[in-house]
């Protein structure tokens, strides 16, 4: 086919003329970062729903998704009244920004700034995209960080408290590290780097998580003990979508469709990939059989201790973090915390501490380590900052920045959780009742993830009906299921109870 268009002329489709399409405008970039946060957004739901919904005991499936599916719609609203601007808005004090909306059609369709991000070395950053698509990018993140949190206090949390819980901690933690690091705050303006989130997602919600964990107390003993997946092929569907969407995750955050964007992306594959296999190969060694659930768990630990490094890293340097984060976590997560006493009383439902705080401290530690000048260069806020391994003074000093910045969020989440979890438990428990804790979905929500028997659970005539099913009227074929039915209990009016 000839292209008719011509010599030294713009193809109409590029051509920025005419209203809406403003001259700042990059077409590519803008669909490339709703690309992204769409991925992230995937990440959460249907991605974390899905895991959590089968990665626990059957009995609280339903709960499990449902805080992640609730956290996702309560993040969203608070992020467009007050919590993006505290995130990403105009200077208040140096660690956070000033509430306001962004829900005004001015804002929405005005160039993408953040007012606050002016270094020395750089202005302010200003996206060619509308401030709508950074609001939809910058919330993704935020919604994740509390559903990885509730990985922590999965099968135990009064689901009304973490209906409270949400909007407090996104708003008085979330809003903090996210505006220090990434929104112009003291922690940005000194040089720390956190390209994606190792520091202001990851290990925020581990630390958080396990201090929740904490305070909300432990599940049922009969749990703690026993707490098989209900579904682990559906589990692998979670972690696939989870993985998928780290392109967005990482990928989107040098907010354009550019090289270091690519660059990102590979690394971020290559650290999981090498994290799962090194999980893996452990758990072989040690235990003699591979665990697909081990599995998971090396490829998260992979994807979180790359994020904040994805994109001023090279290669090789993702391919050893991908060992370290295959390697520490397992050990902490499968040596150290049976030899604990503080990390055995502490009930972290999926082991967030493991798979995010150390996952993510550990990224943060070897970005210090590898961050290399060049593609540093493309991203940090200071110009010419390197880690240690490649010697000279910024060296070190990048190594020691990284330091101060996680002990600053692990600092901050740690006492701030701690404050709003016993403000909210003047109002309302933390944890469940005993007899929720037993019943589990049903008790909490009157709903229950499988039309299946099992769980020890009793067939009651009053309650389910009669005790003959045919399934021809379903379309399910003739299969005719009868119950055996035990001894009628004492008393005139007792149902007959089956165990099935």
């Amino acid at each position: 086919m000839v292209d008719a268009t011509p010599a030294g002329s713009v193809p109409s489709a590029y051509n920025n003329t005419g209203y809406p399409v403003p001259d700042w405008l990059n077409k590519g970039d803008n669909a490339w970062q709703m690309t992204a946060a769409t991925l992230v957004g995937m990440q959460s739901v249907p991605g974390l729903v899905v895991l959590y919904g089968s990665i626990v005991k059957k009995k609280w499936a339903i709960n499990s998704a449902f805080m992640a599916f609730y956290a996702f719609a309560a993040v969203l609203i608070c992020w467009v009244i007050w919590a993006y601007k505290m995130s990403f808005g105009e200077k208040l004090i140096p660690i956070w920004g000033k509430a306001g909306t962004v829900w005004g059609y001015k804002t929405l369709q005005a160039q993408a700034t953040l007012p606050a991000t002016t270094t020395v070395d750089v202005p302010f950053a200003a996206p060619f995209y509308p401030m709508a698509t950074m609001i939809y990018f910058q919330f993704v993140f935020a919604a994740i960080t509390l559903i990885l949190l509730a990985g922590s206090v999965l099968g135990r949390m009064n689901f009304i408290a973490w209906m409270l819980f949400v909007p407090l901690w996104v708003t008085f933690s979330y809003s903090i590290g996210a505006f220090s690091l990434w929104g112009g705050g003291f922690l940005f303006q000194w040089g720390v780097i956190d390209y994606s989130g190792g520091y202001v997602i990851h290990l925020s919600s581990g630390v958080a998580g396990f201090t929740s964990a904490y305070w909300v107390g432990p599940r049922l003993t009969t749990d703690r003990e026993r707490f098989p997946p209900n579904n682990v092929l559906l589990m692998l569907a979670g972690a696939g979508l989870l993985w998928l969407g780290w392109a967005g995750f990482n990928g989107g955050d040098p907010y354009a469709a550019n090289v270091d964007s690519s660059i990102a992306v590979i690394n971020t594959n290559v650290c999981a990939a090498m994290s799962l296999l090194t999980w893996t190969i452990l758990d072989v060694i040690f235990f003699g059989k591979p665990s697909v659930i081990g599995a998971v768990q090396g490829m998260i630990t992979g994807l979180v201790c790359i994020t904040p490094a994805a994109g001023v890293v090279q290669g090789w340097a993702a391919m050893i973090m991908g060992i370290l984060s295959g390697s520490i976590p397992w050990y902490t997560m499968m040596i150290v915390h049976k030899r604990s006493r503080i990390l055995r009383h502490v009930d972290d439902t999926l082991g967030v501490f493991h798979t995010h705080a150390v996952a993510g401290s550990l990224g943060g530690i070897c970005t210090g380590l590898f961050a290399q000048r060049d593609l540093a260069n493309y991203f940090v806020a200071r110009f010419n900052e390197q880690g240690a391994f490649y010697g000279g003074h910024s060296g070190g000093r990048q190594f020691a920045k990284q330091l101060c910045g996680a002990l600053f969020i692990i600092g901050w989440n740690l006492v701030v959780t701690s404050i709003i979890l016993n403000v909210i438990r003047l109002v309302i428990p933390l944890r469940m009742s005993e007899e929720n804790l037993l019943i589990g979905d049903d008790a909490v929500h009157g709903e229950e993830a499988y039309a299946l028997w099992g769980d020890g659970e009793k067939y009651d005539i009053t309650k389910h009906g009669t005790s003959e099913y045919d399934d021809t009227q379903h379309g399910l074929g003739s299969l005719n299921v009868r119950p055996h039915v035990a001894a009628p209990n004492s008393g005139p009016s007792a149902a007959p109870n089956v165990e099935l």
